[in-house]
């Protein structure tokens, strides 16, 4: 199968996408997180200010300071902070954008949810959350200015002056106690809309409990000798060998380079992709399920990601990936699905260093460009071995690194029908680095596993992928085809 020719070119959609964030209304259906009125000395306080005070506007416009009110360091990934908010209608959906922030609006993110209990002024919710790239917060140290905004996706005018947390006379900061905030899950600032209590589902580094042990899984420990061993194609595996895209013009997807080796006590599986500075001497390397029945549940994997080439110049903007996907059947068809994690060790897509995506599409155009799709990433580099978890459900698509949330896309992202399960490495293009000097990268894949129809957290993640070890099952199937 090939993946979609699309990868090659994000800048289109990023550049399109700027303005909005592609973050869409994700009708989850979530509670709401405890209602609590604490004092600044539970450690946050938040500021609100707003730069939209008419009673309608184009864009709710929530300007945020969170300041951190303890004794301690506050990491800025364990706090979320909520506006609450009544929708235009039930069928609305909204869209969210950073317009400048301190901390740098690629660390901040945000997602709507649904209260577990309407009010007459609140019946949705704006979460904001940071990435681990916004780092911590000294005592008595604020984030600074968070320039924030959301709007109706079809920018239809809406009304904000029955909006449970807006504040039309706040034109400048000031402690506000209709935004809320939660540390690791507990309230610490404000308070949420009458009635809605509940806490939110259990996060997901909290002791698991056992999955059911009956629900059809894939794991495989990737135990061949080579890209022509027989069980690979038995255990329903394909090794690339035919030409298209992703990236560069001309190159060819070589199996050879894919190979097998024994690291640690574990079979681990290398994809090598290489390149001379040309097209006809670029091999890219991919091995993908030849079937197309995955849907919900949890996808795991252990991969691990390299910044330098084994060999040559560095530069390349090369592209390590674990995703899902199924065929785009027409341009801009709705039942096309993809779920990415991708690394770009160089940058490429208009981004000049490492950063790692997460994606869920929910379709595309390629020519001309044109996509829907929602993001998370983080500009820092990744090299090395790193746990990544990808859960769908039938209200969202939450992604995991190393056990820590990444990011969470909402309803509207979910796929209408199963997918393959993929890994790949390509070169973007060969302008990263224009030398004709061979030189080749590595990626390296511990295990893969795929539990249908349950979410499991990363940490069940690990005890299950352990409980096939210790028995010594290095490959199983039960996924029913279709």
């Amino acid at each position: 199968m090939n993946t979609p020719q699309k990868k090659k070119s994000r800048t289109g959609l990023r550049s399109a996408a700027a303005a909005a964030a592609a973050v869409a209304l994700a009708c989850t259906g979530l509670a709401a997180l405890p209602s609590s009125a604490n004092a600044a000395a539970d450690g946050v306080v938040v500021q609100y200010r707003t730069s939209a005070s008419g009673a309608s506007a184009d864009q709710v416009e929530p300007w945020l300071k969170v300041r951190n009110s303890g004794s301690t360091s506050l990491p800025l990934s364990s706090v979320k902070v909520r506006y609450y908010f009544k929708a235009d209608s039930a069928s609305a959906a909204y869209r969210f954008a950073c317009s400048w922030a301190v901390k740098g609006c690629a660390n901040i993110t945000g997602t709507f949810g649904t209260l577990a209990s309407p009010t007459a002024t609140a019946d949705r919710y704006l979460e904001i959350g940071f990435t681990p790239g916004a780092g911590s917060l000294a005592p008595g140290a604020d984030t600074g200015d968070m320039q924030l905004r959301f709007h109706q996706a079809s920018w239809a005018s809406l009304v904000q002056s029955d909006d449970y947390s807006f504040g039309p006379q706040r034109s400048a900061y000031g402690d506000w106690s209709k935004v809320t905030a939660h540390v690791a899950g507990a309230t610490v600032w404000g308070e949420a809309p009458g009635g809605n209590g509940p806490t939110d589902p259990p996060d997901p580094t909290d002791p698991p409990t056992d999955p059911p042990a009956d629900a059809p899984k894939l794991f495989d420990d990737f135990n061949y000798s080579s890209h022509t061993d027989p069980r690979i194609n038995a255990n329903g595996w394909s090794v690339r060998a035919n030409s298209g895209g992703p990236g560069v013009p001309g190159a060819t997807w070589a199996p050879e380079n894919v190979t097998f080796a024994s690291q640690s006590g574990n079979s681990v599986m290398n994809l090598e992709t290489s390149t001379a500075g040309t097209g006809a001497s670029t091999k890219h390397t991919e091995f993908l399920t030849r079937s197309m029945k995955f849907k919900n549940g949890t996808y795991a994997s252990r991969v691990k990601f390299s910044d330098a080439p084994r060999s040559g110049p560095d530069g390349d903007r090369i592209v390590q990936t674990f995703f899902t996907i199924n065929d785009l059947k027409a341009p801009m068809a709705d039942d096309y699905a993809e779920y990415d994690f991708e690394y770009l060790p160089n940058g490429g897509w208009g981004e000049p260093a490492n950063i790692l995506y997460t994606t869920s599409w929910e379709t595309y155009r390629p020519d001309p460009w044109e996509a829907v799709n929602a993001h998370s990433e983080v500009r820092q580099s990744y090299a090395g071995w790193h746990d990544l978890v990808v859960t769908i459900d039938d209200n969202q698509i939450t992604y995991y690194v190393d056990g820590q949330h990444f990011g969470t896309h909402g309803a509207a992202y979910l796929p209408e029908r199963p997918m393959s399960i993929n890994f790949n490495q390509w070169l973007i293009d060969l302008q990263g680095q224009p030398s004709t000097t061979p030189r080749s990268y590595d990626q390296q894949v511990d295990y893969v596993l795929h539990v249908k129809d349950q979410v499991l957290t990363p940490s069940q993640v690990n005890a299950m992928v352990g409980a096939y070890r210790s028995a010594g099952t290095t490959f199983q199937d039960t996924v029913p085809a279709g």
